[in-house]
């Protein structure tokens, strides 16, 4: 069957997108198209090594691993542990509850404690009272259960650890329900900067017999779509777009309606398949359909 390009990082140890593909016999090649990049370090830790109180907030909000792995930069930071005793003798966050998107999330907050454990002055700064997890997978959940669980919501104010792409669903909760936040972006989203040397030897990976065949290329989030399309463009011929020209046709598929939208109205691109929900099963399934 032909070979897939899976614009998204492969998730160890093995991809459900991956997996589910080639067990249907596909051939399956994953290319990182996104890179994170730490920012606001320094405001960060300052803030960290303030503690809540100086801060002015009851909680933080932590909606991404990546905004965990700014915490444990700020906690870590490069200060000995003797001088980070005399900076900030009283900053203590281990009573301050965490609110995490996710049990990954939660699962990360919960280990940057551990890897402190030796020094008494970082091991403060590290988050002790997490709150959420399995129960708070979106936005939506985290918001509603922010809000029942603060005990006086028109008194509370809360870190929001933030990105470069946040929807508004969880804020726009929280504010209507009295919450207000103190929002700081933590890290930024942008293409990988060796995302086409990627997809060349992700191209020759595939078996030789299939390499001029039909490519499926399957688009996760219309924030990397305008990033990688150029390079793509340089290797397949894409439907709506290019003609053939040498280069192996490929046909496009869109993880979810919005990022089809995107690639058709922002692009040009013809999407072929769209899976019923954002699924491996559901992508296989849409594949298989468009024959």
């Amino acid at each position: 069957m032909a070979p897939v390009l899976l614009l998204r990082a492969p998730t160890p140890p093995d991809d459900r997108y991956a997996s589910a593909l080639a067990r249907a016999g596909f051939t399956p090649v994953a290319v990182p198209v996104l890179e994170t990049a730490l920012v606001n370090a320094r405001e960060l830790r300052a803030l960290v090594r303030a503690g809540p109180g100086a801060a002015g907030v009851r909680g933080v909000v932590v909606t991404s691993a990546r905004a965990g792995e700014a915490w444990a930069s700020a906690v870590g930071g490069s200060e000995d542990e003797d001088e980070d005793e005399n900076e900030a003798p009283h900053a203590d966050w281990r009573t301050t509850p965490f609110y995490a998107v996710g049990p990954a999330t939660a699962s990360f907050l919960t280990s940057i404690a551990s890897t402190h454990a030796h020094a008494p002055a970082h091991a403060r700064l590290c988050p002790a009272d997490i709150r959420g997890g399995a129960e708070t997978g979106t936005a939506e959940l985290l918001a509603r259960f922010i809000l029942h669980d603060v005990a006086a919501p028109a008194q509370a104010r809360l870190l929001y650890l933030t990105g470069d792409k946040n929807r508004e669903t969880l804020p726009a909760m929280l504010e209507q329900g009295g919450v207000a936040l103190r929002a700081l972006q933590v890290y930024a989203t942008r293409g990988a900067a060796g995302f086409e040397g990627a997809l060349r030897r992700a191209m020759q990976s595939a078996p030789e017999e299939q390499q001029q065949e039909p490519w499926w290329i399957v688009y996760f989030a219309p924030s990397a779509a305008a990033h990688v399309t150029p390079a793509l463009r340089a290797h397949f011929a894409l439907p709506g777009v290019d003609d053939a020209q040498g280069k192996p046709r490929a046909r496009v598929a869109a993880i979810g309606p919005t990022t089809a939208e995107f690639l058709g109205q922002e692009l040009g691109l013809r999407v072929d398949a769209v899976p019923a929900k954002p699924s491996a099963e559901a992508l296989v399934r849409a594949l298989e359909e468009a024959g």
